[in-house]
């Protein structure tokens, strides 16, 4: 059933943006940040290179044509537009493996900021490190209810006329995936596992979807996306706290 409400959903990655410049959560915000630009940088400079070779190599393989060897170029407005859809759809999930600990922690923080009670023991950066494997694994987890579906997806977008639909079930899909995704952070806190959660956010889809909403767009941004990982765990974090009041949350 279609229970919860889009509208409410939609506001709370804006206050998620909001969260994440309180002075007692930046830290947490800032480091995984620093992390995910060297990482993405490093690739950036590295694919550049590869295609770099590729060009070179596939130009001196036609004629040379002057008015054909210009066309250089276009190889490498081809590369910024791969590398905008790999950034778009990537990072998300590699920013998530990279910063799960943090985001866990983070997210600890935040419902603490919001709720004035102290979720679990603060135990800081030990604690940080000593939840590494099962962050990890909880990413894991994620990745693989992630991945088959959207291969059907995938699939089902070949298929001409039924790919009308698919559009937009991905779409849909996407959205889901990105509420279950970061709601996941304060609902690790809360010992709460994952099938018990993919049925506490059924049970308020539309809230859900209208979160999940944004945050899939925001995604797609280049730039924005770099911020919207925090923004979203903050957001999730916010859903949680408000709406375990009006639901089995």
């Amino acid at each position: 059933m279609l229970n919860g409400n889009f509208f409410r959903g939609l506001g709370y990655l804006g206050e998620g943006f909001g969260l994440i410049r309180q002075p007692g959560l930046r830290l947490f915000v800032i480091i995984p940040l620093l992390i995910n630009i060297l990482l993405f940088s490093l690739l950036f400079f590295y694919l550049g290179e590869l295609f770099s070779g590729l060009i070179a190599t596939a130009m001196g393989w036609l004629p040379g044509w002057a008015w054909l060897q210009a066309l250089d170029w276009l190889f490498w407005l081809l590369y910024g537009a791969v590398i905008v859809l790999l950034l778009a759809y990537g990072f998300v999930m590699v920013a998530n493996l990279i910063g799960a600990p943090f985001y866990g922690y983070l997210a600890e923080r935040c419902e603490q900021h919001l709720t004035g009670q102290p979720i679990g023991s603060d135990e800081g950066w030990a604690g940080i490190v000593k939840d590494i494997p099962r962050s990890l694994w909880r990413e894991l987890q994620k990745i693989g209810y992630y991945l088959p579906r959207a291969l059907g997806l995938l699939i089902l977008g070949l298929i001409p006329v039924v790919n009308l639909v698919a559009v937009v079930l991905w779409f849909v899909f996407n959205s889901w995936m990105m509420a279950l995704q970061y709601v996941d952070y304060p609902a690790d806190n809360h010992k709460t596992r994952f099938p018990v959660l993919k049925q506490m956010l059924a049970e308020r889809r539309l809230s859900a979807l209208g979160f999940g909403l944004p945050v899939a767009l925001a995604a797609m941004v280049p730039i924005l996306n770099l911020f919207v990982v925090p923004a979203a765990v903050c957001g999730a974090t916010a859903l949680w706290v408000r709406e375990q009041g009006s639901a089995r949350f």
